[in-house]
């Protein structure tokens, strides 16, 4: 009898304080002020984001997130989205569609908020990257750059030295040849999307994308196209058929891939080999960034500004970096246990060590044309 008066007693007071709790949460934020954020991003990317947002509202009862994922066709929908005055108060986006948003003038200048959001500790290469026309107009999440991924069990089964920082395009090409071995294991990758090339024109002086005609342009090219098409130490298309480069180096059929940090977890995953990292051979590499927006049309600027402080801090960057899938902007979280861990890839601090060389890629307002244009004018020469 006395035990059920006790429990009886307890569901009282138990349920007078959650009375209580929800009448102070009701009388001091009787209205929470909804503020919509949109974002591309994978499964995983999203698994990561998904808690840092529960979190920051847990720590802002006065701010409701609304989230809205979109996985494909990101930017074209975001368009649409400006276009219809409908535009999210927060936008995660990259530095090659940046400019097309800032030249319309429909993003916030935060260059005023460097306090806010302690541009001080970034990478400054990922600000510039963000920038345009001498303004901030996002705070980075990330920096990216293209690195070689290796196979070490096919080094090591084919006496070929590893690769290291300081080596020449030469010696990469001399090791791709030493690594194929016809018809199953190739030296290295081919990808026809530009993004996976733009290193090699790099290399060779291109700084102007869109002039395709320069010699420094024709050399790159022609570099590339005979990875394939000379020496046949990169994959045909009749050779890969519809496996993506990852699939084939998971495969053990690939020496060398050429790629970026957000393959790290999936290798990690799925190798059953041993693998690591190196730079690209000496030279400029091109550096990508992606951050955190706010459309000047937001009415809750304030609020999203809290939003990105937070997913900017520390703590944040530390958490999408421990999954192995970014490269943190934040010079801490780059530089922390989460991202220097004794997971592979063992070389991680090459992704850090070449933002020292590498350069903010070279973007205008028509930068996506440029690329498509370069797709098609190269599908000729990529398969002879």
């Amino acid at each position: 009898m006395l035990k059920k008066i006790i429990i009886l007693i307890c569901l009282v007071i138990g349920t007078s304080i959650f009375c209580c709790l929800n009448f102070v949460n009701k009388s001091y934020f009787p209205d929470k002020t909804k503020i919509q954020l949109a974002s591309w991003g994978s499964e995983s990317e999203i698994r990561i984001l998904k808690p840092i947002l529960k979190d920051f509202e847990r720590e802002n009862p006065d701010i409701e997130i609304d989230f809205m994922h979109i996985p494909q066709n990101y930017f074209q929908k975001l368009h649409l989205l400006f276009a219809s005055n409908t535009a999210p108060d927060v936008i995660f986006i990259n530095n090659h569609y940046l400019p097309i948003y800032a030249n319309a003038n429909v993003l916030e200048d935060l260059t005023p908020y460097s306090q806010e959001f302690e541009f001080e500790g970034l990478y400054n290469k990922s600000l510039e990257a963000l920038t345009w026309d001498k303004k901030i107009y996002a705070v980075p999440r990330d920096v990216s750059t293209l690195v070689v991924f290796y196979n070490k069990d096919l080094f090591n089964k084919f006496k070929v030295p590893y690769p290291n920082e300081n080596w020449s395009i030469e010696e990469f090409l001399d090791t791709a040849g030493k690594l194929t071995h016809l018809p199953e294991i190739f030296g290295i990758s081919f990808d026809e999307e530009p993004l996976f090339y733009l290193p090699y024109l790099t290399y060779f002086g291109v700084k102007d994308f869109a002039d395709m005609d320069s010699e420094n342009y024709q050399k790159g090219l022609n570099f590339y196209s005979d990875l394939r098409n000379k020496y046949h130490y990169a994959p045909k298309k009749e050779e890969f058929a519809s496996a993506t480069m990852a699939q084939m180096f998971l495969q053990g059929r690939l020496g060398m891939q050429i790629s970026g940090r957000w393959l790290v977890p999936k290798f990690r995953e799925e190798a059953k080999f041993d693998w690591d990292v190196v730079s690209f051979p000496k030279g400029v590499v091109p550096l990508d960034s992606s951050g955190w927006a706010i459309a000047k049309s937001s009415k809750h600027k304030k609020e999203s500004i809290r939003l990105i402080q937070y997913l900017a801090s520390d703590s944040s960057a530390e958490k999408f970096a421990q999954s192995g899938l970014i490269v943190p902007a934040r010079i801490q979280a780059s530089k922390s246990k989460y991202f220097l861990d004794d997971q592979k890839p063992s070389n991680a601090k090459i992704f850090i060590s070449i933002i020292n060389s590498a350069v903010p890629t070279s973007v205008t307002v028509n930068f996506r044309e440029v690329l498509d244009d370069l797709k098609t004018k190269t599908e000729r020469i990529f398969n002879k």
